[in-house]
């Protein structure tokens, strides 16, 4: 079953999250198996992320190469708000950035 994920950390900024992007992206993990959508949102240092996932599984495994990330850039990612999908519109195939 698809999920959302809202991940909510404590401070992150643009510089921050670019630079996860940039280190996901040299692990192949950007954009990861099972992702269905991404989007970040925010301003300042309070940025989120908003992601659709096939399942709580593929996250699962996305995690074990993202936590590492997170922890060495001294993001706090904090629990995400995770949620069942009851449905997914795609309007758009490709990324804005």
């Amino acid at each position: 079953m698809a999920v959302t994920l809202l991940f909510t950390p404590s401070a992150m900024d643009a510089s921050q999250y670019d630079e996860v992007v940039v280190r996901l992206k040299q692990a192949g993990m950007f954009p990861a198996p099972g992702l269905i959508s991404h989007t970040c949102f925010g301003t300042g240092n309070k940025l989120r992320v908003f992601e659709v996932w096939e399942s709580q599984e593929t996250f699962n495994e996305f995690g074990k190469t993202l936590l590492p990330i997170l922890q060495e850039l001294g993001i706090e990612a904090g629990q995400p708000e995770v949620n069942e999908v009851h449905n997914v519109l795609t309007v758009k195939e490709h990324a804005t950035k």
